[in-house]
């Protein structure tokens, strides 16, 4: 990650934060404004700052990229220049084959205040844009960093499946399941419609249903039938 002019020491560090949470460790620097070493800019690195004790510090962006093979400008505007023009995910993927064949990547990111020059653009090989509220598109310099640096992420891991977290229970049976609607059945005898033959029997699948469909574990299931006790008691 290359940032160049950045103004605030803040926002070096929580840039440093925001590749450290992608997996991040490089980060180049062109002629930052403030310290990126800081007590402003470690603190708001949050436990990253071994990533700004190893940043580079360059007086040019030509010097900063110069031994990249491929380098990309993260920009809302393309500068009237001719790119490819990427959003985040697909640069991701782009980024990842180029890598994938042994060669290097850098993403250079502006200034807080005014963003990538024309000639900074005019050095990278295409832009990223992330397309956001065209009302309000302007994003912290941090922000653009996770987002970019999260859609790399994303290629060098294996994706989490959707789980349900069991947190030490296990699912129920349907034996328990089906139990527990009779036992809540029971103690519907004498309420409302449940009195009334032609819409008990609705009434019973509704409710089963209610219960069979959303995988009640035997936490759940316990909590269900210590909370009809406490109604019992209190009618």
């Amino acid at each position: 990650m290359i940032l160049v002019g950045p103004q605030l020491a803040e926002n070096i560090g929580m840039s440093a934060r925001a590749m450290m949470n992608c997996g991040l460790s490089e980060l180049r620097l062109v002629s930052p404004r403030e310290d990126h070493l800081s007590a402003k800019a470690v603190s708001a690195s949050s436990n990253a700052e071994e990533i700004l004790y190893n940043a580079k510090v360059y007086a040019s962006t030509k010097e900063a990229i110069a031994d990249l093979n491929y380098v990309y400008a993260a920009t809302a505007r393309h500068r009237d220049q001719i790119k490819s023009i990427y959003n985040a995910d697909t640069a991701a993927l782009e980024m990842n084959k180029i890598m994938s064949k042994g060669n290097t990547c850098g993403i250079m990111f502006g200034c807080e205040r005014t963003g990538l020059s024309n000639v900074d653009v005019s050095l990278a090989d295409a832009i990223i844009n992330i397309p956001l509220n065209p009302k309000h598109s302007s994003l912290n310099l941090s922000q653009a960093v996770l987002i970019i640096g999260y859609e790399f992420y994303k290629t060098q891991i294996d994706k989490p499946e959707v789980h349900l977290e069991m947190n030490g229970t296990t699912l129920a049976t349907k034996d328990k399941v089906i139990k527990f609607v009779e036992h809540f059945e029971e103690l519907l005898e004498n309420c409302g419609n449940y009195k009334v033959g032609d819409k008990r029997e609705k009434m019973f699948i509704n409710l089963q249903n209610i219960f069979t469909r959303n995988r009640l574990t035997e936490q759940e299931l316990n909590s269900l039938y210590g909370a009809i006790k406490y109604i019992s008691r209190q009618n």
